[in-house]
């Protein structure tokens, strides 16, 4: 019999963190499911293997159990087989550490896997009785999770905003959705059991839906804050004003002060996208100010700009 490594079998490193475990297998079980796969023996081995893969290391206890007899792999093999008398002699690993396995294999691993559809590797350790009961006993068809689905789901920033609820239609089925305000771009909601139905009476998978929010002709999102262009004539932007600035519950008037330029930021506090969770904070809104040049000046109108740079030029003189 040959060892199995699990890692492999999943594509992950034997470091992988646990949520890149889940990751791994999730991608791959969604690849091999017998629903897209109908017929194909290849696909459903492959779809096994995975998910007994996924039985062990998916699961930190067992995983630290299978990782300490993979060490010790080679001297088990070397002890003829039998489970029994290596768990009570012990043998000696790579390196001279010692492991040490009390019990019976179905405790060593909470007989999760008897009588499964997992491999005689599996049985023989985790399934209780190792190859004493494999020939005896009747094998039932193991029961699986269904496979996720993640699909996209495209919002307005004014829905973002607000908060809404949007009906939608999948494998012929209606499914409602409520989307909260402060909503984000990239933001994955999870359906529970609402994705592909499970093997041999297992459960459902779960639909993720991954939001998009739109761009905005007005306003640019940055995190919690919106971001809006502001153009202001050259006489506003040298004298000082008002201007009318569009928000997202409507406008507002902003004094704009004198001598503003081009990329001077004003804030508009609480005017900006409520906080995911908390709705009743508030973002910014930060008017960014583009100064309007004028342009086909009259006769009048460029020689009263002469007469300024005039003065300006006299001014410098008296300062220097």
């Amino acid at each position: 019999m040959k060892y199995k490594d699990y890692y492999k079998i999943l594509g992950v490193s034997k470091d992988a963190s646990q949520k890149e475990i889940k990751k791994a297998y999730r991608k791959l079980a969604s690849k091999y499911h017998p629903d897209k796969n109908s017929g194909n023996k290849v696909a459903e081995e492959k779809f096994k293997e995975i998910n007994e893969a996924n039985e062990v290391i998916g699961n930190p206890e067992k995983r630290k159990k299978y990782d300490a007899l993979g060490a010790n792999w080679e001297a088990y093999q070397q002890g003829g087989g039998d489970w029994r008398q290596y768990a009570q002699q012990g043998r000696r690993g790579r390196g001279g550490q010692s492991f040490h396995f009390e019990g019976d294999p179905s405790e060593f691993f909470g007989g999760g896997g008897q009588g499964s559809d997992f491999s005689s590797f599996f049985d023989m350790f985790f399934g209780g009785g190792g190859a004493r009961a494999g020939a005896s006993r009747g094998r039932r068809q193991a029961a699986f999770k269904g496979g996720d689905i993640e699909a996209e789901l495209p919002i307005t920033l004014l829905e973002a905003y607000q908060g809404s609820k949007r009906t939608f239609e999948l494998n012929g089925k209606k499914m409602r959705i409520s989307i909260k305000p402060g909503a984000y771009d990239g933001q994955r909601l999870r359906l529970k059991g609402k994705g592909q139905p499970g093997h041999n009476g297992g459960p459902a998978g779960d639909l993720y839906i991954v939001l998009k929010v739109q761009p905005d002709p007005r306003f640019q999102r940055v995190g919690d804050n919106l971001v809006f262009p502001a153009r202001v004539d050259l006489y506003t932007a040298v004298l000082g004003g008002k201007i009318q600035v569009p928000t997202m519950t409507g406008s507002v008037k902003m004094n704009i002060p004198k001598g503003s330029e081009t990329g001077k930021t004003l804030r508009l506090k609480g005017k900006g996208m409520p906080k995911y969770g908390r709705p009743a904070q508030h973002g910014d809104l930060l008017v960014k100010l583009e100064v309007a040049m004028p342009k086909n000046l009259s006769h009048e109108e460029e020689e009263l700009f002469r007469k300024l740079k005039t003065i300006r030029q006299r001014e410098k003189v008296k300062m220097n």
